[in-house]
């Protein structure tokens, strides 16, 4: 993996070879899989699978985490919540962000400035959230909640194109 330098942000990004790639290809279709059982997939040993694999990891290009169904722990109310704002968006933002029942927070253009993906363990809870917290917060104009009744497809699998 190489990096770049973009000149009008400033930031470095990662180019992604396509050994790394295929490295993340396994590791989505099964994040415990072995180094070993990687490596042959791949045509490297065990041991450079692991250090790319540490590479991509202490750069940020992947995370390798446990994702649970919020139903199987107890988490039975899951909304959207679009939110506009008055003034920075950013503030808004990062005051979502640290709140523990938000699990995204994405600024976007739009009909919304904000997409925030909450998950409660009951309607009362997700009443309260936005009551007394989300729609408190200064710049917050309106938040208009989507409740989840069921999810079809959540998926990690996009690949690295």
């Amino acid at each position: 993996m190489t990096t770049v330098s973009d000149p009008t942000s400033g930031r470095t990004t990662p180019v992604l070879d396509d050994i790394s790639k295929r490295i993340i290809a396994q590791l989505q279709e099964d994040g415990r899989r072995p180094y070993a059982a990687i490596g042959k997939a791949v045509g490297l040993s065990e041991a450079a699978v692991r250090q790319r694999v540490q590479k991509l990891s202490d750069t940020g290009v992947i995370q390798i985490v446990a994702v649970t169904d919020p139903l199987q722990v107890g988490m039975f109310r899951q909304a959207m919540i679009g939110l506009t704002v008055d003034g920075q968006v950013q503030p808004v933002a990062d005051a979502l962000a640290a709140i523990d029942e938000v699990s995204y927070v994405v600024v976007c253009a739009g009909r919304y400035d904000i997409l925030a993906e909450v998950v409660c363990p009951d309607d009362e809870a997700l009443l309260e959230l936005v009551s007394t917290r989300i729609r408190a917060l200064a710049g917050v104009r309106h938040a208009e909640i989507m409740v989840y009744l069921k999810l079809r497809k959540q998926t990690y699998k996009w690949g690295t194109r």
